[in-house]
Formats: structure tokens, C-alpha cells, sequence
């Protein structure tokens, strides 16, 4: 008859499972497994002790810790490792979750949920400080380690024009969501920081035949998390600063103006984008058939709408957010303010932003207002037209003036603001800057008299600045977006069409010259 095995206690079991995930030995087996660490000295000191030679819970920080400190060329680096350590524990949990005594079953889960929470608390502390441990990888890269795996999460099978996902190593279930959303502020903004600054970078060249659908897919990844959003929104290239700040400055240099700047429409050189949408998709356009145009419309006409709503993704989870709102408002104010002069006839490339951005901006902010222009108006309220003149986040001076004249500006300010007993009137900074800008626009009908606002010359500000919906003011910035950017692309297209007629007529006559 056969002889039953010795049952193993909880304990040996328990350090079997801890040498499996974290790849390190207290007894000198002579392993073949390279990347197996025998801790010599560590297992001295543990007899000194008077303990066992067994990897435990209480040991599990110490051996971690020794493994990190420590070069082992035969090993992986720290990272590799971590991320190692969190997958072995990961399967390890599967195979835990079979055993039928409950009892040692909820000690050992306990025991794996440790181990992963500790492989995920160093590597926040690896990322976030380079130079703790040594690191002998060779194959250095400039972007974060953790971006590939954040890749690896959020790919999808085609990213990019005719291109396939990026064969990154994978990341172990579970271990994003545990990494961003159990931890401190503190410790998660530098390496988040660093993170958007990478996620910039792979875009800031890319046309809408490239791959940037991973990198915003990843960007999307990365603000779900409240504290990835917080992060984002105080980037010190956010909202860029500086005296040369200008509409271009912004779309090249935040971190969200790359990823408005992808575009299927054709730049100045210096900031060209590749593919080349045009080369690849409408070269020798006279000669092909109409069939393979139509299809390149289609593959870009595609590639947009990934854009335009996954910006909108973006856009609207920082929305969402409270704490996060009023930043995203002084972002697309920004926008709008550094870029007033695309309304001029001619446009200068290299002070104000693209148009493939503003189209790509006008596209995104008609999605922001979908919810609330519904066909029956029932939003309409929402919509405050003194916020023309009283709200200060857009600057609405160089536009026309409104239709009205002096007088009926006038009378229609005193409705508010009732005459004191001295007959003066105090109106807000708003009502402060209509009035001049009517006075401007009618100084030339009352050239033999004093304008009627002049009896009532503004005074002091005395309201505090006003307050409005998110439905208002997405409302106005949209309408100031599409003026700047889709009506006036529509505009450069029309006289561009307008410019090459002209120059077919002149081409067919100077033929015709030459035959004569």
C-alpha cells in the first residue's frame, strides 16, 4: 500500500508561494533559474535571530528591500522585477483560489494581496525616485517604463493608419487601477507629470495617419483617475506661461495642444506633421480612380471621428470633475484669447495656432454642446446673452459692436441700474466696456454734441464678477470656436478654390497665346 505524502503546514506553504513571487532563496540550492537571488547574509542574520529559514509575511519587506539594494547582473533590473513579482503573486492567486480549506485558503490570499500591494508601493517609489535603487538595464529609454504597460492596457488591434498594436509586454491584471488609485497625491505627481510630458512627445509630429489613438486612449486612461485628473490640470505646461506666449506656443507646447494639433489638414513646414496625409493618400490624384479617393476620404474621415471623440472623452471627464472644471475653462479661454487674430484676412503660422486644431477643436466643442441643443430648446434659459459683456474669461472687445444704437444702450442699462440721488449710475466692468465700445462705434453720428452715454458716464465697478453655467459659457466659447476655426477654414477654402480657378483661367489663356 502505498504511503501518503506528509502534509505541508501553512507555513512552508506560505514560504514556497513567497519564494516563487519574489525569486529570491535563504537556502543555497544551486537553482537553475538566473534571476533566483540567494541571500547569504540576509539568511545569517535570520538565525541569529533564532528563526526559521522560511520566507513569511514579516519577512516579506526585508528580502524585498535587500533584492532591490543590491546589483545582480544575472537578475532583472528593479522594474522588470516589480512588475514580475506583481504577476507571479497574481498567479498565484488563481491557484489559491482552488484550495478547499477555507481557513488556509484566506491566510495565504491575505499573504499574496500583501506581496502585490508591496511590488506596487515600489514601484511607485522606483519610478519616482530613479537613483534609490541600482539599476543596471541597458536598454535605456526616454520615456517612463510604466507608459508601454499603460499601452499594453488601453491598445486596441489597429492603432494608427494600416498599423497594428505595439507588441509591449503586457501588464498584470489588475495592477494600473491598484497603482493610480491607492496612493497619495504626493507620490503619484511627479511620475504622472512625467507620464502627460511623454504621452505630449509621441504626438507632437503626428498626422491623422499616424498612431495617436494609443497615446490618447492612454491620456483617457490616465484622467479617469481623480488623482490623475489633479495632476493634469496643474502641469506647468497645462496652461504654458511666458512673455512670448502666443496661439502657436500653446498647441505645441501643452499637453493637450499635440493632440489637437493632429490633423489631415496641411500646416506650415516648420511644424509639418507625418504621414503625409496628402503623399499617401492623394498622391497623383488626377490619374487614380474615383473609388480609391473615395476611400481615402472614408479612412480619414474615420481616423477624425477617433480623434474628435476621444478629445471629447478627455475634455468631458475633467468636466465631470469639480475640482477640475474651472481649469478646463481657463485652458479653452486661453486657447481662444491667444488666438483672436485667426479672424484677420491673413493669418500668420507661426504666432497663431493651426487650423487643423481649431477645426479639431470646433469639432469637439459642438460634442461638448450636444447634450443641451436638443431640438426643443428646453436648455435655452441656460444661455445668458450679457455674458457677451459681463463675463471676463473671453476677451470679446475687438468684436462688433452689438446692434443698438447709443440711446438704446443706455435705457436699457438704467432698466438695472436705477439713478442715485446725485444722478450718477455705477455699472459693472462689463457694462463698462459695452458702453465704451457703443460710444466708439457712434461717436461719428454725434460729431456736434456730446454722445447721450456721455451724461451717463460709467463709474466704479461695483458688482462682483459674475457667475455662469457651464451650458452659457460652453455655449459662447463654442460660437467664438467656430468662428475662429471651422467657419474660418471654410472661408481660406473657398478663397483658395477661388485663387486656383483664377489660376487655371490664366494657365488655359496664355496656352491659347502661345498657339496664336
Amino acid at each position: 500500500m502505498a504511503t501518503q505524502k506528509p502534509q505541508r503546514s501553512p507555513a512552508e506553504i506560505e514560504d514556497i508561494i513567497l519564494r516563487k513571487i519574489f525569486l529570491v532563496s535563504l537556502i543555497d540550492s544551486m537553482e537553475n533559474d538566473s534571476r533566483i537571488v540567494y541571500f547569504e547574509m540576509t539568511a545569517a542574520e535570520i538565525l541569529s535571530e533564532g528563526k526559521e529559514l522560511r520566507l513569511s509575511r514579516d519577512l516579506m519587506e526585508r528580502v524585498l528591500i535587500d533584492r532591490l539594494s543590491d546589483q545582480f547582473p544575472s537578475a532583472e533590473p528593479p522594474f522588470p522585477y516589480l512588475i514580475g513579482c506583481y504577476r507571479r503573486a497574481y498567479d498565484e492567486g488563481k491557484k489559491i483560489s482552488s484550495m478547499k480549506d477555507k481557513a488556509v485558503k484566506s491566510e495565504l490570499e491575505s499573504v499574496v494581496k500583501q506581496a502585490k500591494k508591496l511590488a506596487v508601493s515600489y514601484c511607485r517609489i522606483h519610478l519616482g525616485n530613479p537613483d534609490m535603487f541600482p539599476n543596471w538595464d541597458t536598454s535605456k529609454s526616454n520615456v517612463l517604463p510604466l507608459l508601454p504597460l499603460i499601452f499594453s492596457e488601453v491598445s486596441s488591434s489597429v492603432d494608427g493608419f494600416g498599423g497594428s498594436g505595439s507588441g509591449a509586454i503586457g501588464c498584470p491584471p489588475g495592477f494600473l487601477e491598484e497603482f493610480f488609485r491607492d496612493s497619495d497625491f504626493d507620490s503619484l505627481d511627479p511620475i504622472l507629470k512625467q507620464l502627460y510630458e511623454d504621452l505630449r512627445g509621441s504626438v507632437l509630429k503626428v498626422s491623422a495617419l499616424g498612431n495617436f489613438q494609443q497615446p490618447l486612449r492612454a491620456l483617457l486612461f490616465l484622467v479617469s483617475f481623480p488623482i490623475g485628473a489633479k495632476s493634469l490640470v496643474n502641469h506647468p505646461w497645462w496652461i504654458p506661461k511666458g512673455a512670448y506666449l502666443n496661439g502657436r506656443v500653446i498647441e505645441m507646447t501643452s499637453i493637450l495642444g499635440p493632440f489637437f494639433h493632429v490633423s489631415a489638414l496641411p500646416d506650415h513646414t516648420i511644424f509639418k506633421s507625418e504621414p503625409d496625409v496628402g503623399q499617401q493618400c492623394f498622391s497623383e490624384a488626377s490619374t487614380r480612380r474615383p473609388a480609391d479617393l473615395l476611400s481615402s476620404f472614408t479612412t480619414i474621415k474615420t481616423v477624425m471621428n477617433n480623434l474628435y471623440d476621444g478629445l471629447s472623452e478627455v475634455l468631458l471627464c475633467l468636466l465631470k470633475n469639480t475640482d477640475t472644471r474651472e481649469n478646463v475653462l481657463e485652458y479653452l479661454a486661453e486657447v481662444i484669447n491667444k488666438n483672436l487674430s485667426r479672424a484677420h484676412i491673413q493669418v500668420d503660422p507661426i504666432s497663431c495656432a493651426s487650423s487643423g486644431m481649431f477645426v479639431n477643436l470646433s469639432a469637439v466643442m459642438l460634442r461638448l454642446c450636444e447634450p443641451f441643443l436638443d431640438a426643443n430648446l428646453t436648455k435655452r434659459d441656460k444661455i445668458d446673452p450679457k455674458y457677451v459683456f459681463y463675463s471676463t474669461r473671453l476677451d470679446l472687445r475687438g468684436l462688433t459692436a452689438l446692434h443698438a444704437s447709443s440711446e438704446e444702450v443706455a435705457e436699457w442699462l438704467n432698466k438695472d441700474h436705477p439713478g442715485r440721488a446725485d444722478g450718477s449710475r455705477q455699472y459693472s466692468d462689463g457694462e463698462n466696456r459695452l458702453l465704451q465700445s457703443q460710444e466708439a462705434t457712434s461717436s461719428g453720428n454725434y460729431a456736434g454734441g456730446p454722445s447721450p452715454l456721455q451724461s451717463n458716464k460709467p463709474m466704479s465697478s461695483c458688482s462682483e464678477k459674475a457667475k455662469y453655467p457651464f451650458i452659457c459659457e460652453c455655449f459662447f466659447m463654442t460660437a467664438r470656436v467656430l468662428n475662429l476655426g471651422l467657419l474660418k477654414a471654410f472661408s481660406d477654402f473657398k478663397h483658395l478654390v477661388q485663387v486656383t480657378r483664377i489660376c487655371f483661367i490664366i494657365a488655359d489663356r496664355t496656352d491659347q497665346t502661345s498657339i496664336l
